[in-house]
Protein backbone atom coordinates (compact mmCIF):
# COMPACT_ATOMS: atom_id res chain seq x y z
CA UNK A 1 0.00 0.00 0.00
CA UNK A 2 1.69 3.28 -0.77
CA UNK A 3 1.70 6.21 1.71
CA UNK A 4 -1.09 8.31 -0.58
CA UNK A 5 -3.11 5.80 -0.43
CA UNK A 6 -3.15 5.04 3.62
CA UNK A 7 -3.96 8.52 4.12
CA UNK A 8 -7.04 10.22 5.16
CA UNK A 9 -8.74 12.68 2.81
CA UNK A 10 -11.14 15.54 3.71
CA UNK A 11 -14.66 15.26 2.20
CA UNK A 12 -13.61 18.49 -0.57
CA UNK A 13 -10.31 15.73 -1.58
CA UNK A 14 -11.86 15.59 -5.09
CA UNK A 15 -12.55 19.41 -5.24
CA UNK A 16 -9.22 19.99 -4.57
CA UNK A 17 -8.04 17.62 -7.33
CA UNK A 18 -10.51 19.48 -9.81
CA UNK A 19 -8.51 22.69 -8.77
CA UNK A 20 -5.74 21.53 -9.60
CA UNK A 21 -4.06 21.80 -5.93
CA UNK A 22 -0.62 20.21 -5.21
CA UNK A 23 -1.32 17.74 -2.73
CA UNK A 24 0.60 16.71 0.29
CA UNK A 25 0.80 14.69 3.24
CA UNK A 26 0.06 16.61 6.65
CA UNK A 27 -1.26 15.24 9.69
CA UNK A 28 -2.86 11.97 8.53
CA UNK A 29 -4.36 13.73 5.71
CA UNK A 30 -3.48 14.42 1.69
CA UNK A 31 -4.51 17.95 1.95
CA UNK A 32 -3.44 20.77 -0.56
CA UNK A 33 -0.07 23.01 -0.07
CA UNK A 34 -0.75 25.20 -2.98
CA UNK A 35 -3.61 26.04 -6.16
CA UNK A 36 -2.15 28.55 -7.78
CA UNK A 37 1.32 29.57 -6.05
CA UNK A 38 1.95 30.52 -2.10
CA UNK A 39 2.74 34.11 -2.87
CA UNK A 40 -0.21 34.32 -5.00
CA UNK A 41 -2.47 32.51 -2.29
CA UNK A 42 -0.81 34.85 0.69
CA UNK A 43 -1.44 38.12 -1.03
CA UNK A 44 -4.91 37.18 -1.83
CA UNK A 45 -5.43 36.61 2.23
CA UNK A 46 -4.02 40.17 2.78
CA UNK A 47 -5.49 41.79 0.29
CA UNK A 48 -9.20 40.58 -0.66
CA UNK A 49 -10.07 36.83 0.43
CA UNK A 50 -8.77 32.91 0.50
CA UNK A 51 -10.78 29.63 1.28
CA UNK A 52 -8.99 27.05 3.05
CA UNK A 53 -10.17 23.53 4.03
CA UNK A 54 -9.50 22.91 7.90
CA UNK A 55 -11.67 20.01 7.80
CA UNK A 56 -8.85 17.74 9.31
CA UNK A 57 -8.89 20.05 12.65
CA UNK A 58 -10.55 17.97 15.49
CA UNK A 59 -13.61 19.05 17.68
CA UNK A 60 -14.38 17.39 21.16
CA UNK A 61 -17.59 18.01 22.71
CA UNK A 62 -17.97 18.32 26.81
CA UNK A 63 -21.30 18.66 28.01
CA UNK A 64 -23.46 18.06 31.51
CA UNK A 65 -23.07 19.99 35.17
CA UNK A 66 -19.28 19.42 35.15
CA UNK A 67 -17.79 20.65 31.86
CA UNK A 68 -16.75 23.91 32.82
CA UNK A 69 -14.77 22.68 36.17
CA UNK A 70 -13.34 19.73 33.99
CA UNK A 71 -12.05 22.18 31.30
CA UNK A 72 -10.86 24.40 33.47
CA UNK A 73 -8.88 21.67 34.97
CA UNK A 74 -7.61 20.61 31.62
CA UNK A 75 -6.62 23.84 29.78
CA UNK A 76 -4.66 26.95 30.84
CA UNK A 77 -6.97 29.50 30.20
CA UNK A 78 -9.87 30.80 32.13
CA UNK A 79 -13.19 28.78 31.31
CA UNK A 80 -15.56 29.88 33.67
CA UNK A 81 -14.87 33.57 32.26
CA UNK A 82 -15.79 32.71 28.75
CA UNK A 83 -19.71 34.26 28.05
CA UNK A 84 -22.06 32.43 25.74
CA UNK A 85 -20.94 33.06 22.26
CA UNK A 86 -17.43 33.61 22.68
CA UNK A 87 -14.10 31.84 22.45
CA UNK A 88 -10.99 31.69 23.76
CA UNK A 89 -7.62 30.28 23.29
CA UNK A 90 -5.48 28.04 26.09
CA UNK A 91 -3.16 25.30 26.06
CA UNK A 92 -3.18 21.63 27.54
CA UNK A 93 -0.72 20.44 29.28
CA UNK A 94 0.80 17.54 30.91
CA UNK A 95 2.19 16.81 34.53
CA UNK A 96 5.59 18.49 33.70
CA UNK A 97 4.47 20.91 31.93
CA UNK A 98 5.04 20.47 28.36
CA UNK A 99 2.26 20.85 26.13
CA UNK A 100 0.07 18.51 24.91
CA UNK A 101 -1.89 20.79 22.52
CA UNK A 102 -3.20 24.13 21.81
CA UNK A 103 -6.86 24.58 21.07
CA UNK A 104 -9.28 26.84 21.14
CA UNK A 105 -12.40 26.30 23.76
CA UNK A 106 -15.83 27.68 22.39
CA UNK A 107 -19.35 27.95 24.79
CA UNK A 108 -21.88 26.62 23.15
CA UNK A 109 -23.98 26.99 26.33
CA UNK A 110 -23.53 27.19 30.25
CA UNK A 111 -23.29 23.33 30.71
CA UNK A 112 -21.90 22.52 26.75
CA UNK A 113 -18.39 23.64 25.23
CA UNK A 114 -16.80 22.69 22.14
CA UNK A 115 -13.12 22.08 21.75
CA UNK A 116 -11.08 22.61 18.51
CA UNK A 117 -8.03 20.69 18.71
CA UNK A 118 -5.35 19.51 16.26
CA UNK A 119 -5.70 16.84 13.65
CA UNK A 120 -2.06 14.83 14.31
CA UNK A 121 -2.98 15.21 17.87
CA UNK A 122 -6.93 14.86 18.34
CA UNK A 123 -6.84 10.54 18.98
CA UNK A 124 -4.43 11.50 21.93
CA UNK A 125 -6.05 14.53 23.32
CA UNK A 126 -9.67 12.97 23.19
CA UNK A 127 -8.07 10.06 25.58
CA UNK A 128 -6.24 12.36 27.86
CA UNK A 129 -9.74 14.29 28.32
CA UNK A 130 -11.34 11.21 28.87
CA UNK A 131 -8.78 9.91 31.60
CA UNK A 132 -8.79 13.07 33.28
CA UNK A 133 -12.58 14.23 33.33
CA UNK A 134 -14.68 13.44 36.26
CA UNK A 135 -17.93 14.18 37.63
CA UNK A 136 -21.00 14.80 35.45
CA UNK A 137 -19.45 15.31 31.56
CA UNK A 138 -20.17 13.89 28.71
CA UNK A 139 -17.33 13.56 26.24
CA UNK A 140 -17.43 13.17 22.68
CA UNK A 141 -15.61 13.46 19.56
CA UNK A 142 -17.71 14.04 16.86
CA UNK A 143 -14.95 15.44 14.03
CA UNK A 144 -15.78 13.09 11.66
CA UNK A 145 -19.46 14.54 11.40
CA UNK A 146 -18.31 17.72 10.74
CA UNK A 147 -16.96 19.79 8.10
CA UNK A 148 -14.54 22.77 8.57
CA UNK A 149 -13.86 25.97 6.46
CA UNK A 150 -11.83 29.07 6.92
CA UNK A 151 -12.78 32.52 4.71
CA UNK A 152 -9.80 34.63 5.76
CA UNK A 153 -9.03 38.13 4.35
CA UNK A 154 -10.79 41.71 4.33
CA UNK A 155 -13.16 40.77 1.66
CA UNK A 156 -14.35 37.93 3.90
CA UNK A 157 -17.41 39.45 5.73
CA UNK A 158 -18.90 40.42 2.35
CA UNK A 159 -18.49 36.92 0.92
CA UNK A 160 -20.39 35.45 3.94
CA UNK A 161 -23.01 37.90 3.83
CA UNK A 162 -23.63 37.19 0.05
CA UNK A 163 -23.86 33.21 0.68
CA UNK A 164 -25.64 33.25 4.06
CA UNK A 165 -27.73 36.32 3.38
CA UNK A 166 -26.94 38.44 6.99
CA UNK A 167 -23.99 38.77 9.04
CA UNK A 168 -24.29 40.00 12.61
CA UNK A 169 -21.59 42.53 13.97
CA UNK A 170 -19.42 39.80 15.99
CA UNK A 171 -16.74 40.47 18.16
CA UNK A 172 -13.05 39.10 17.31
CA UNK A 173 -13.40 35.15 19.50
CA UNK A 174 -17.09 35.87 19.02
CA UNK A 175 -19.42 33.34 17.20
CA UNK A 176 -23.09 33.31 15.57
CA UNK A 177 -24.82 30.16 14.42
CA UNK A 178 -27.34 30.33 11.45
CA UNK A 179 -29.26 27.16 9.11
CA UNK A 180 -27.78 27.15 5.39
CA UNK A 181 -29.35 24.83 3.23
CA UNK A 182 -30.91 23.60 5.96
CA UNK A 183 -28.04 22.72 7.87
CA UNK A 184 -26.43 24.08 10.77
CA UNK A 185 -23.33 26.51 10.69
CA UNK A 186 -21.31 28.00 13.59
CA UNK A 187 -19.55 30.90 12.39
CA UNK A 188 -16.59 32.14 15.04
CA UNK A 189 -13.88 35.32 14.27
CA UNK A 190 -11.22 33.38 14.56
CA UNK A 191 -8.33 32.55 12.15
CA UNK A 192 -4.95 31.12 11.80
CA UNK A 193 -3.45 34.49 9.23
CA UNK A 194 -4.19 37.62 11.44
CA UNK A 195 -6.64 39.05 9.26
CA UNK A 196 -10.23 39.59 9.29
CA UNK A 197 -11.80 36.38 9.04
CA UNK A 198 -14.27 33.55 9.68
CA UNK A 199 -13.84 29.36 10.69
CA UNK A 200 -17.33 27.75 9.68
CA UNK A 201 -18.51 24.54 11.50
CA UNK A 202 -20.74 22.36 9.42
CA UNK A 203 -22.17 20.67 12.29
CA UNK A 204 -24.56 18.49 10.71
CA UNK A 205 -24.25 18.20 7.15
CA UNK A 206 -20.63 18.06 6.34
CA UNK A 207 -21.45 18.03 2.27
CA UNK A 208 -22.86 21.67 2.43
CA UNK A 209 -18.78 22.35 2.81
CA UNK A 210 -18.26 21.64 -1.22
CA UNK A 211 -21.42 23.89 -2.19
CA UNK A 212 -19.85 26.72 0.03
CA UNK A 213 -16.66 26.65 -0.94
CA UNK A 214 -17.86 26.74 -4.61
CA UNK A 215 -20.11 30.05 -3.90
CA UNK A 216 -16.85 31.69 -1.49
CA UNK A 217 -15.06 30.74 -4.88
CA UNK A 218 -17.91 32.80 -7.03
CA UNK A 219 -17.63 35.36 -5.10
CA UNK A 220 -14.41 35.87 -4.77
CA UNK A 221 -12.60 33.75 -2.42
CA UNK A 222 -9.26 32.36 -3.96
CA UNK A 223 -8.35 28.30 -3.03
CA UNK A 224 -5.37 28.62 -0.81
CA UNK A 225 -3.22 25.74 0.47
CA UNK A 226 -1.30 24.90 3.77
CA UNK A 227 1.78 26.67 2.09
CA UNK A 228 0.06 30.02 2.09
CA UNK A 229 -1.31 29.28 5.78
CA UNK A 230 1.95 28.53 6.98
CA UNK A 231 3.93 32.20 5.74
CA UNK A 232 0.81 34.13 6.92
CA UNK A 233 0.77 32.31 10.71
CA UNK A 234 4.54 32.79 10.66
CA UNK A 235 4.62 36.50 9.52
CA UNK A 236 2.06 36.75 12.84
CA UNK A 237 3.79 35.07 14.37
CA UNK A 238 1.50 32.07 15.55
CA UNK A 239 2.87 28.72 16.57
CA UNK A 240 2.52 25.66 15.02
CA UNK A 241 2.20 22.22 17.00
CA UNK A 242 4.85 20.43 16.28
CA UNK A 243 7.14 23.23 15.80
CA UNK A 244 6.55 25.90 18.59
CA UNK A 245 4.83 24.24 20.98
CA UNK A 246 5.45 20.11 21.95
CA UNK A 247 5.35 18.11 24.84
CA UNK A 248 9.12 18.21 25.58
CA UNK A 249 8.69 22.48 25.54
CA UNK A 250 7.33 24.27 28.67
CA UNK A 251 4.50 25.87 28.06
CA UNK A 252 5.70 29.43 29.50
CA UNK A 253 9.12 29.50 27.44
CA UNK A 254 6.38 29.69 24.46
CA UNK A 255 5.66 33.13 25.45
CA UNK A 256 1.44 33.17 25.02
CA UNK A 257 1.42 34.17 28.79
CA UNK A 258 -2.16 35.35 27.51
CA UNK A 259 -3.37 31.87 27.41
CA UNK A 260 -1.86 30.28 30.70
CA UNK A 261 -3.57 31.15 34.03
CA UNK A 262 -1.41 30.32 37.13
CA UNK A 263 -4.15 31.64 39.78
CA UNK A 264 -6.37 28.62 39.17
CA UNK A 265 -5.64 24.79 39.10
CA UNK A 266 -4.83 22.91 36.08
CA UNK A 267 -2.84 19.59 35.18
CA UNK A 268 0.97 20.50 34.77
CA UNK A 269 0.67 24.34 36.60
CA UNK A 270 3.31 23.69 38.81
CA UNK A 271 5.73 22.52 36.48
CA UNK A 272 4.83 25.48 34.60
CA UNK A 273 5.07 28.10 36.93
CA UNK A 274 9.06 26.78 36.56
CA UNK A 275 9.59 27.49 33.03
CA UNK A 276 10.79 30.77 31.30
CA UNK A 277 14.65 29.68 30.94
CA UNK A 278 14.35 29.68 27.41
CA UNK A 279 12.20 31.91 25.48
CA UNK A 280 10.44 31.89 21.73
CA UNK A 281 11.42 35.14 19.92
CA UNK A 282 11.42 36.15 16.43
CA UNK A 283 13.73 36.83 13.84
CA UNK A 284 14.28 38.87 11.00
CA UNK A 285 16.57 37.96 9.01
CA UNK A 286 18.62 39.92 6.08
CA UNK A 287 17.34 39.18 2.59
CA UNK A 288 14.89 36.12 1.06
CA UNK A 289 16.74 33.01 2.12
CA UNK A 290 15.11 31.36 5.35
CA UNK A 291 16.03 28.97 8.46
CA UNK A 292 14.70 25.90 8.53
CA UNK A 293 13.54 24.10 11.39
CA UNK A 294 16.13 22.79 14.08
CA UNK A 295 19.06 25.31 12.42
CA UNK A 296 21.05 26.36 14.90
CA UNK A 297 20.38 29.72 16.86
CA UNK A 298 24.16 31.35 17.34
CA UNK A 299 25.52 34.56 18.84
CA UNK A 300 27.87 36.77 16.17
CA UNK A 301 30.36 35.04 17.63
CA UNK A 302 29.29 31.47 17.19
CA UNK A 303 28.08 30.24 20.48
CA UNK A 304 25.35 28.27 19.96
CA UNK A 305 22.15 30.10 22.12
CA UNK A 306 19.07 28.36 20.70
CA UNK A 307 17.30 26.49 17.73
CA UNK A 308 14.63 27.38 14.95
CA UNK A 309 11.53 25.88 14.99
CA UNK A 310 10.08 27.29 11.68
CA UNK A 311 11.27 29.32 9.09
CA UNK A 312 10.09 31.35 5.66
CA UNK A 313 10.12 34.55 3.30
CA UNK A 314 7.44 36.87 4.38
CA UNK A 315 5.94 37.73 1.04
CA UNK A 316 4.19 41.00 2.89
CA UNK A 317 7.13 41.89 4.70
CA UNK A 318 9.68 41.48 1.99
CA UNK A 319 12.47 39.52 3.80
CA UNK A 320 12.71 35.85 5.46
CA UNK A 321 11.54 35.56 8.68
CA UNK A 322 12.23 32.50 11.48
CA UNK A 323 10.48 31.74 15.07
CA UNK A 324 12.61 29.73 17.59
CA UNK A 325 14.10 29.19 21.65
CA UNK A 326 17.05 30.96 22.74
CA UNK A 327 18.45 30.92 25.89
CA UNK A 328 16.26 33.58 27.95
CA UNK A 329 19.09 35.69 28.60
CA UNK A 330 19.48 36.21 24.83
CA UNK A 331 16.11 37.39 23.80
CA UNK A 332 16.33 40.87 23.97
CA UNK A 333 14.70 42.70 20.88
CA UNK A 334 17.14 44.18 18.58
CA UNK A 335 20.15 41.45 19.61
CA UNK A 336 22.13 40.43 16.61
CA UNK A 337 22.53 36.91 16.17
CA UNK A 338 22.98 34.37 13.32
CA UNK A 339 21.47 31.32 12.06
CA UNK A 340 23.77 28.62 10.84
CA UNK A 341 21.85 26.06 8.64
CA UNK A 342 23.39 22.85 6.51
CA UNK A 343 25.02 25.29 3.28
CA UNK A 344 24.81 28.83 4.73
CA UNK A 345 25.09 31.20 7.45
CA UNK A 346 22.15 33.72 7.78
CA UNK A 347 22.31 37.16 9.57
CA UNK A 348 19.34 38.38 11.11
CA UNK A 349 18.07 39.71 14.78
CA UNK A 350 15.90 39.05 17.82
CA UNK A 351 12.37 40.98 16.85
CA UNK A 352 8.59 41.19 18.43
CA UNK A 353 6.24 39.24 16.54
CA UNK A 354 4.21 39.35 14.98
CA UNK A 355 6.41 40.86 11.92
CA UNK A 356 3.48 41.87 9.78
CA UNK A 357 1.99 44.69 11.83
CA UNK A 358 -1.26 45.59 9.33
CA UNK A 359 -3.35 42.42 10.34
CA UNK A 360 -7.01 43.56 9.96
CA UNK A 361 -8.38 40.70 12.20
CA UNK A 362 -9.45 42.79 15.01
CA UNK A 363 -11.42 45.37 13.33
CA UNK A 364 -14.96 45.69 13.33
CA UNK A 365 -16.75 43.75 10.88
CA UNK A 366 -18.65 47.27 9.61
CA UNK A 367 -15.66 48.71 8.21
CA UNK A 368 -15.22 45.94 5.61
CA UNK A 369 -19.21 45.83 4.41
Amino acid sequence: MSEASSLNRTILYDLHVSLGARMAPFAGYLMPISYSGIIREHEACRKAAAIFDTCHMGEILLSGPAAESALERLVTCRVSSIPDGRCRYGLMCNESGGVLDDLVVYRLAHEEFLVVVNAATRPRDFEWMQLHVSGDVQIKDISERVAKLDIQGPASPGIIRTILGNLPEVPYYGFFRTRWRGGAILASRTGYTGEMGFELYFLDSPSDAAAFWEQAMNAGAVPAGLGARDTLRLEMGMPLYGHELSEERNAMDSGFEKAIRLDKPFIGRDAVSMGGRQKLVGIALEGRSAGRKDDIIETPEGEKIGCVTSGSFGPSVGYAVAMGYVRAGFSSAGSTVQIRGARQILKGRIAPTPFYRNGTARRNIAQFL
